[in-house]
């Protein structure tokens, strides 16, 4: 049985009487969340690197490489080992061509582990019981900042037969925890002409407004906020020695802030999943939402031709369709100012959230949803 649904969903504006007086948020309704400076911003210089390898995971039951491309890699890696192999001499198959990742944090010095990341890069189906060769991790610069090699850990399995297999999870893709060696340090600038730099991570005109006070609070006339995204923090004479700098950005980590964001309401339409800020209101609209359901059951029909008759047995296709439209009313949603309000006017239409996907988007048509809307 197949069904086809189709949503039929409209929202009209509907204004407000002139001279009529708007509601105002509850005191504390919104923005009452405080966090760290740790929490929502950085400073720069302390930024992570990425790492990028290319390697051989060995060890695999079967379930490696088949192409020849892989077979060539083994025989330079064993001519770099001095093994001389003939390539008719190569099966590859428990062999596989991998990429490594990893993040290299901020000031991580040699002989530290970092978690590394192992991806097949051709036509193996899994990992699993592998065996990461030592592979050089190499950042943007082309140089080697870390070294990886381990078991991997896949998490999942694949097996199967002839006509038939079974997966579990994604097999071609593995963790070495601990796996990466970090062999060379990359240098971190803090401060630049007794000042530092914070980046926010979600730019904003009022959260950095906000930081530069909060940060003037502890330490008077230290920052201006440069832009949407940058406070700039002159560092107090007693704390430029190379002893106090990293206390004083401990002490400025702690500053506490109250961030502000934009209203906004993201949307899932794959998943139905949909998340909106706490910023979010709508004004009063009218919505009539109905769905209009298709079901289409086919069936087939053995025609038996008569004895003797020379005639063959044909099936004929039988179609059955029901349109079903349930009863919907038209509802008035009032102006609403939490999303718990929005939540519980749309569960009162009883939509579904595939339905409320649609319906945000008329609302935000009709000019009722001043907020940010973005459809992932």
């Amino acid at each position: 049985m197949r069904i086809i649904a189709f949503l039929a969903a409209a929202a009209l504006a509907w204004p407000a009487h002139s001279g009529q007086v708007q509601r105002a948020p509850a005191p504390g309704a919104v923005g009452r969340m405080t966090v760290r400076l740790k929490d929502v911003a950085h400073v720069q210089g302390a930024r992570d690197n990425q790492l990028l390898g290319y390697g051989i995971a060995v060890g695999l039951n079967g379930t490696g490489d088949t192409s020849e491309a892989a077979s060539g890699i083994i025989r330079n890696f064993l001519e770099r080992m001095n093994v001389s192999v003939s390539a008719d001499d190569l099966d590859a198959k428990n062999v596989a061509l991998v990429t490594v990742t990893a993040t290299l944090p901020a000031f991580v010095r040699p002989g530290t582990r970092i978690d590394c990341l192992v991806s097949s890069l051709a036509d193996a189906k899994s990992l699993q019981g592998g065996v990461l060769l030592q592979t050089p991790l190499l950042g943007s610069d082309r140089r080697a900042y870390a070294v990886a090699q381990g078991p991997l850990s896949t998490g999942g399995f694949s097996a199967g037969g002839a006509a038939a297999s079974v997966q579990k999870g994604h097999p071609t893709v593995g963790m070495i925890p601990n796996g990466a060696l970090i062999e060379r340090a990359v240098p971190a600038t803090l401060a630049a002409d007794g000042t530092l730099t914070v980046c926010l991570r979600e730019p904003d005109f009022t959260t950095a407004a906000r930081l530069a006070t909060a940060i003037n609070e502890r330490f008077p006339d230290a920052a201006r906020p440069v832009d949407g995204g940058t406070v700039r923090v002159a560092i107090p004479a007693k704390h430029r020695g190379a002893d106090a700098l990293v206390p004083f950005i401990a002490r400025l980590e702690e500053t506490t802030v109250r961030p502000d964001a934009p209203a906004r309401v993201i949307i899932n339409e794959r998943t139905g999943t949909i998340v909106s800020g706490a910023h979010v209101r709508i004004a009063q609209v009218a919505i009539a939402h109905g769905s209009l359901v298709f079901i289409t059951k086919e069936s087939a029909q053995v025609s038996q031709p008569a004895p003797l008759s020379g005639g063959a047995t044909t099936v004929v296709p039988d179609t059955d369709i029901e349109v079903r439209e349930p009863d919907r009313s038209f509802a008035v949603i009032e102006e609403t100012l939490t999303v718990g309000d929005v939540a519980r006017a749309l569960n009162a239409l009883g939509v579904k959230p595939n339905d409320i996907v649609a319906i945000f988007q008329a609302i935000k048509r009709a000019g009722a949803l001043p907020a940010e809307l973005v459809i992932m």
